[in-house]
């Protein structure tokens, strides 16, 4: 399926239907995680985190250039088109991705993740998406063919899952976002509860909890089984201790986000989730 080439000066979310409606969701998601700090280990506005290879421009780079396949995921997705036409938008968007930032992987689990809830989207694109609906239809549609289907052999996540036994983003998508539900939307929640009004804080909280839950391999590739406890340890810590709630509470997910650097630890996965979490939290009811 073609991609379209954005316009130079795009409509606001809220004024666009359809497809592009959506895409421009997606990339307002990831906009909305790259914004967030502090963030362990991970790219933000404010420093690159853990990582040397990217920062925020490459980041906002690859968001531009994604949003048209974004858009197309959404078509497809309306048009009930299977499996192996969204992995082909898929690999299409990451190419566009690795010529936007020189070669950089940002956003591949991105693409998977968000992409395939931006095919759940397109397919239920009504006024009213109920809560768990996005996550529901990547289950039912999707999850035969994401488990059975094929694995980048030399992807470190997916060397990851084969030696640490774990299933990783095509699990946590065949699931139907299982984390998302059960943990990123109720930490958004609590996160606004605590801080009402910062946006923000929310994100941080959200992001926290994220790391705490989620089998995350990019943790595991970069930091091996220690690295792994110790990030999902600290942001746990950082959680019961009252989260954003408490008064010094940036302070202290700094001073987590500097130990997670000083490891080269970063929790890409949980960030792609929390890019997906504000995604569905845009489109579906509000959460009873």
């Amino acid at each position: 399926m073609p991609a379209f080439s954005p316009s130079p000066s795009p409509a606001p979310p809220e004024r666009r239907s359809g497809p592009e409606r959506i895409a421009a969701e997606a990339v307002r998601a990831l906009r909305d995680e790259l914004d967030t700090y502090p963030k362990p280990g991970l790219v933000s506005r404010i420093d690159s985190g853990s990582h040397a290879d990217m920062d925020a421009a490459t980041f906002a780079a690859s968001t531009r250039a994604l949003e048209p396949y974004f858009a197309d995921l959404a078509a497809a997705g309306a048009a009930g088109l299977p499996m192996p036409r969204l992995r082909r938008i898929g690999m299409a968007a990451e190419e566009a991705m690795r010529a936007a930032t020189g070669g950089v992987n940002t956003h591949r689990g991105a693409i998977f993740g968000l992409g395939l809830l931006c095919a759940a989207a397109g397919a239920t694109d009504t006024t009213v998406r109920p809560a768990g609906c996005l996550g529901a239809q990547v289950r039912g549609r999707y999850a035969a063919d994401i488990r059975d289907g094929p694995v980048l052999l030399r992807a470190p996540g997916a060397e990851a899952r084969r030696r640490h036994g774990i299933g990783g983003a095509p699990e946590e998508a065949a699931s139907g976002f299982a984390t998302l539900y059960g943990t990123g939307l109720p930490a958004l929640d609590r996160g606004r509860r605590l801080r009402p009004g910062d946006a923000g804080a929310a994100r941080v909280e959200t992001c926290f909890a994220l790391i705490a839950a989620l089998e995350d391999t990019n943790l595991l590739h970069r930091g091996g089984a220690d690295g792994y406890a110790f990030a999902r340890a600290a942001a746990a810590g950082f959680v019961a201790e009252g989260g954003v709630g408490q008064a010094d509470w940036r302070a202290k997910a700094e001073a987590i986000h500097h130990a997670f650097v000083a490891r080269r630890l970063s929790p890409g996965g949980a960030a792609d989730l929390l890019a997906m979490t504000l995604f569905v939290d845009a489109l579906e009811e509000p959460r009873p």
